[in-house]
């Protein structure tokens, strides 16, 4: 079945969402989400959202925080451009309904949390359920928006583009976007979705990875469609691991969020030593990769299964009132974090690489647009200063919106092209889902064992080797069997596994989240830049 619409947004996350509320005052908006609609990494956010809301803060501290955390790699341009946006993106988040703390004796201001990295306090938060008050207050409005249409269980199979659909391109033009193929993952049917602008908004890759604080759709979808599509990708070495997820055998990716650690936190090993001011004159409050490769260098030196996160020595009702989610969801675990240290390990958080795009999330491809994880935007550099990404997301969906704007006129004259319908051809239904869960589990403890924190050429080299013949083995289910959304997913997983790898062999430096055993050093500054690919 062939459909249409002005906008087609793939990703019900704060980016997606942001711009669908924007865009709805131009066109039809039709939203795609591969599961339900609040499974999403924004929904999981603990944190909450940087900006400068303080007088003794300013926009050049939030700035020269962001280029440092960045290693030398952030777009100074597009940092200036997000962090003077912040202030009015915030106050917009608040008219939609979304609720932060307030100080105490003062509810006229918000109460700013701390996190590593960050020179002052500018941190909104929602106690420790930031995201999923966002992602509430975003999809209420959606609910009262006529012009937005949320599909739940529906999934992009792969980019429509004008030079792969028999519609010719002259030599001199960008290639452009037309729509999506888009599984209905209840009915097995795959519709061709025409649209006048496509936006990618997606989010991350952490299941590429055995252990990851990410929800189960993070497999990566937006970049690998955007690279198969002829798109330009960057920076995909520079995975953030988040240095805190909680280490239980029963407990599945929870992250212990980063303000434990801004409101006093300290990490200890098993003897209760506190460690990290030997890796970091900031101490816990060092940035992510700082701390993330403190922690995996005192594991593999002890030993332990786990390093601890202890906040016990702080009043016991100001961690209940704090952290609320993280003390209950700790306690279900038989954990009192207002007696005991909490068992901490790194895991795979946040992918600073992506797609490629402007200031106003424009792709390499026409009418093809790209923000949130799935972004490779010039604002992280080599590692994400902490609680900029919902940031991040908010300022492109509305720079994003203003440069729709601007094009409109022209884009809703222009003719629908005609689109071929999906062929299965003989394709045949699978019957033995272990092809699919053993491929998977094989790639991701590949990529965690060899492609982790702490890499070298060497394990580099032996992993593309490995992955080689799984590539090839995907791509011949992708054509044997009918698509279900687990076989979209394993294909994309295996792309951005393999463009992983070939970015951080690139790279002949340690530089931000990509550390080289083999290269310990970092480069001169001005001999490095990002590692693009290109299909």
């Amino acid at each position: 079945m062939e459909k249409s619409t002005d906008f087609l947004i793939i990703g019900s996350g704060i980016a997606g969402l942001s711009f669908a509320l924007k865009a709805a005052t131009l066109g039809d908006v039709v939203l795609i989400t591969k599961k339900s609609k609040i499974d999403t990494a924004t929904n999981l956010a603990q944190g909450g959202i940087a900006a400068v809301l303080a007088e003794n803060d300013s926009f050049e501290m939030h700035i020269e925080d962001t280029l440092s955390a960045g290693a030398g790699l952030c777009h100074k341009d597009v940092v200036s451009m997000v962090v003077n946006n912040g202030p009015e993106r915030i106050k917009e988040l608040i008219a939609l309904g979304v609720s932060f703390n307030q100080q105490e004796n003062d509810p006229t201001h918000l109460d700013l949390g701390k996190e590593g990295g960050h020179s002052a306090r500018r941190i909104a938060h929602a106690c420790d359920l930031t995201g999923h008050e966002i992602e509430t207050a975003l999809l209420t409005q959606a609910a009262l928006t006529p012009n937005i249409s949320i599909l739940e269980d529906h999934m992009a199979v792969d980019l429509l583009i004008a030079s792969k659909v028999e519609r010719q391109v002259k030599k001199e033009e960008k290639d452009s976007c037309l729509g999506a193929y888009v599984l209905d993952c209840n009915t097995g049917s795959i519709d061709t979705v025409q649209a006048k602008t496509t936006i990618l908004c997606s989010g991350g890759a952490g299941k590429v990875y055995l252990y990851t604080t990410n929800p189960d759709i993070a497999t990566g979808d937006g970049i690998a469609m955007a690279y198969r599509a002829g798109a330009t990708i960057g920076n995909l070495e520079f995975v953030q691991f988040h240095p805190t997820c909680l280490y239980h055998p029963k407990a599945k990716n929870f992250l212990i969020s980063e303000a434990v650690r801004g409101e006093g936190g300290r990490l200890i090993d098993e003897k209760g030593n506190a460690f990290m001011l030997k890796y970091d004159a900031r101490g816990d409050l060092a940035t992510r990769d700082m701390v993330a490769r403190a922690i995996d260098t005192e594991m593999k030196a002890s030993g332990d299964d786990s390093v601890y996160l202890d906040i016990s020595h702080k009043p016991a009702d100001f961690i209940k009132k704090r952290f609320p989610n993280i003390y209950k969801t700790c306690l279900s675990y038989g954990l009192d974090i207002t007696k005991e240290p909490i068992p901490v390990v790194p895991a795979a958080h946040y992918m600073c690489g992506g797609v490629i795009t402007d200031k106003t999330g424009r792709t390499t491809i026409s009418n093809l647009y790209a923000f949130g994880e799935t972004a490779c935007t010039g604002l992280h550099g080599g590692n994400r200063l902490a609680s900029n990404s919902l940031l991040e997301a908010v300022v492109f969906a509305h720079q994003a919106f203003l440069q729709c704007r601007e094009d409109w006129r022209k884009l809703k004259t222009e003719k629908a092209a005609s689109l071929p319908p999906w062929s299965s051809g003989k394709a045949e239904r699978l019957e033995e889902c272990i092809l699919i869960t053993h491929t998977w589990d094989q790639v991701r403890r590949l990529m965690w064992n060899y492609v982790g924190i702490v890499r070298s050429t060497k394990r580099l080299l032996l992993v593309q080797e490995r992955l080689a013949p799984i590539i090839k083995e995907v791509e011949q289910h992708y054509h044997d069997y009918l698509l279900t959304s687990d076989l979209i997913e394993l294909r994309n997983i295996v792309q951005v596994a393999q463009l992983i790898v070939k970015s951080a062999l690139m790279r002949k430096e340690s530089r931000g989240l990509h550390y080289v055993a083999d290269y310990p050093a970092q480069l001169d500054k001005n001999n490095t830049g990002d590692t693009l690919l290109k299909r």
